[in-house]
């Protein structure tokens, strides 16, 4: 049983996933529950389809945590062959994928076996009320549920939370199926809502983009996609110019008015959108903002989910975990009431992970993003939470609001409590990594801490080339441990072991541990 106040985790997205075991292992050593906060403004892939046709949150995000966080066990066969279920996705031609979403509903699918009849049975019945909704939507040939490449998982959460009528409720249903300990890791929609909740993000040069999935990774053009144009950055102009619309788009009978208000964006429910991860145009210049919007386009700020706040005003220590800085950290950070709630909390500790490589939202190459500019970023948007901001940096002085003189926006950048947002760093050091300014980090009253890491490889052509590098889940485990006080003592004083170290032992009376590689 948990004794101790806990420890918080924003990021969402597949990146995070990879250090659930780091923080599981931290959260075991503190004897505390564990938080993840989780964005929902996610409209690309599969949850795009869904959002199309039932409105509601973008839910990828918090179903992969759930099912991430399901306790391997080889003596308990049935919770690997759920975690299959959850984590499968269709095929990607469209026949083939309705087949076997049918042989899934009617329990003829080999993804069934080893999962016990009784709860084979409680998931179909979900599956079956999605059949049922689905068809109730249906307005054949021009409307209907595109089944290629959909998560499973996706469509049972979809289910829950249609039928209950509660998103928290299907987020509980579905962790109770993949026997998440809910007493001791929780995971946490960054708002509460049935509702679809979209943000936009302006550039130094003006460009407004719109759509989270156009901000990380701008989608492939598809057989469903005749006007590419339709996806890319400035879908919603800087001027305030209508972006085009195709065809279908224009034409399609189906408004589904229990979903989506009459005139919302088309843009922002478009059909299956396909995207790379690997694959993607550079920005014309550095992302300076995040917002909400309404399905108008119109600028919005939504309240965070109240056990959002529970969780941070209960806090020992606060991570920003690895993961994209403007889709997977600051959607959670903006909302009214984090703000506050971070800077008043009792956390001694907040601590950023800083991204083994940089992204599309933390470019372009011309003007890569180091590791005080994700603290800015993060701290930027904290204050504007709070009804601060937005704060201007001083190199984007041209965008200052007519409201607020760039004097004042000066004054106020350079004032920004940093400390009160972040109080260390961990990063690693090689190619591809963000650039660690330690004086300048220094200078702003946050610690950094140097770890060891592996290199990741991608072969371009026929070279094997560098992109980035990944943490070593045991040195991250320590590291941690350090800053939030465990072992951290001895292991300053005694030398570090060979997961954190291959340098000298550190002197326990320096501020500054960045030689902890």
């Amino acid at each position: 049983m948990a004794t101790n106040r806990g420890i918080v985790v924003v990021s969402g997205g597949s990146a995070a996933n990879n250090l659930v075991d780091v923080f599981s292992a931290v959260r075991e050593s503190k004897n505390c529950p564990l938080s993840y906060i989780i964005p929902i403004s996610d409209n690309g892939g599969s949850s795009s389809e869904l959002i199309r046709i039932f409105g509601g949150p973008g839910i990828g995000d918090v179903r992969s945590r759930l099912v991430r966080l399901i306790p391997d066990s080889p003596e308990h066969p049935e919770r690997s062959a759920i975690k299959a279920l959850f984590n499968h996705r269709l095929p990607a031609e469209a026949g083939i994928a309705t087949n076997e979403w049918q042989s899934i509903v009617d329990g003829t699918s080999g993804l069934w076996t080893a999962i016990t009849p009784a709860k084979k049975e409680l998931i179909r019945s979900f599956f079956n009320v999605l059949n049922l909704e689905i068809l109730k939507r249906a307005r054949p040939p021009s409307s209907t549920f595109d089944f290629t490449s959909a998560s499973v998982g996706n469509l049972f959460l979809t289910a829950a939370r249609l039928f209950s009528g509660s998103f928290e409720s299907a987020i509980y249903l579905l962790g109770s199926i993949c026997g998440v300990p809910s007493d001791l890791v929780r995971v946490i929609p960054a708002i509460n809502s049935n509702f679809s909740h979209h943000i936009s993000a302006s550039l130094a040069d003006g460009t407004v983009i719109v759509g989270q999935n156009s901000i990380s990774h701008p989608s492939e053009a598809t057989a469903f996609d005749h006007n590419s144009r339709s996806r890319r950055p400035s879908l919603l102009l800087a001027d305030g110019d209508d972006a085009d619309y195709t065809d279908s788009e224009m034409s399609d009978p189906t408004t589904y008015e229990e979903d989506h208000l009459p005139g919302s964006l088309a843009t922002l429910r478009n059909k299956n959108i396909k995207f790379s991860k690997t694959e993607n145009e550079d920005l014309s210049s550095r992302i300076t903002r995040i917002w909400y919007i309404n399905p108008y386009g119109q600028e919005i700020r939504p309240p965070a989910n109240p056990r959002v706040l529970e969780a941070i005003n209960d806090s020992q220590a606060i991570i920003y975990s690895i993961g994209s800085l403007y889709t997977s950290i600051i959607p959670a950070i903006i909302l009214r009431g984090v703000g506050k709630s971070i800077v008043s909390s009792p956390a001694r500790h907040k601590i950023l992970i800083l991204n083994g490589s940089l992204d599309r939202e933390t470019g372009p190459p011309s003007a890569p993003f180091s590791a005080s500019d994700f603290v800015e970023a993060i701290v930027s948007a904290g204050e504007e939470s709070r009804g601060r901001g937005p704060i201007i940096h001083s190199q984007d002085q041209s965008q200052t609001p007519a409201t607020t003189s760039v004097q004042e926006n000066v004054r106020n950048y350079r004032a920004l409590p940093y400390t009160n947002y972040v109080t260390h760093i961990l990063h690693l050091d090689g190619p591809g990594t963000p650039h660690v300014d330690r004086e300048r980090l220094t200078r702003m009253g946050i610690e950094t801490l140097r770890l060891y890491g592996r290199k990741i490889m991608a072969k371009y052509g026929d070279e094997d080339t560098v992109i980035g590098m990944q943490y070593d889940p045991n040195a991250l485990v320590q590291a941690i441990e350090v800053v939030l006080g465990k072992k951290g003592d001895a292991m300053v004083r005694g030398g570090l072991g060979s997961a954190l170290g291959r340098r000298n032992t550190l002197d326990p009376a320096r501020r500054d541990r960045s030689d902890m590689q």
